[in-house]
């Protein structure tokens, strides 16, 4: 017989034996244990390093979310994220309208509005007299063709041209008194 004890097992029901870690899934469970202490005495360290230092949270010498940015930089993020490239592209049109279009057209014709509605994409340019609106009509697919280089392929399709609008009626109807319209002064 031998003389080794075995150990008393509780009275109850039968349970499945667990297996001892050993080999691999020992050297496992020891590194995992030594990387969490690790990783718990670098928290502790530099949660001192911040005490000493006045506390809070600050940067380091990279860099990271909590940054500033430059404007420039702050803008453009913000301008693609909320996905207006093409609005803001236009903008940047419309005040170097002089250099697009040339000086003497720009005189004479002013940009008004764009619609970015994705079927329209329709620049409103209005002219100050009706023979600069027929040049400019002729030269509306070299200018969206020119538009579409600086701004991206697709960026403006059209361009509506307005002709020069009359003077605005500040004052009431133009109309006699007692008069009926148009038809009772050739008839």
């Amino acid at each position: 017989m031998s003389t080794q004890s075995q150990a008393p097992r509780p009275a109850g029901p039968t349970q499945a034996p667990v297996p001892e870690p050993s080999g691999v899934d020992l050297a496992r469970v020891a590194l995992r244990a030594a990387k969490e202490q690790a990783k718990a005495r670098g928290a502790a360290a530099q949660q001192k390093k911040q005490a000493r230092r006045g506390g809070g949270l600050r940067s380091g010498a990279r860099a990271d979310g909590r940054d500033p940015l430059p404007l420039g930089a702050a803008i453009n993020r913000l301008i693609t994220e909320r996905g207006w490239e093409a609005p803001a592209a236009v903008g940047g049109v419309m005040g170097r309208w002089p250099q697009i279009v040339g000086e003497d057209l720009a005189k004479h014709c002013v940009p008004l509005r764009y619609d970015e509605d994705p079927d329209e994409r329709v620049l409103t340019v209005q002219c100050d007299s009706t023979a600069w609106a027929t040049q400019l009509r002729l030269l509306a697919p070299r200018l969206v063709a020119r538009l579409n280089e600086d701004l991206g392929h697709g960026t403006v399709r059209h361009i509506r041209v307005l002709g020069p609008g009359g003077p605005r009626r500040g004052y009431g109807p133009l109309r006699a008194p007692g008069s009926t319209g148009a038809g009772d002064t050739y008839g």
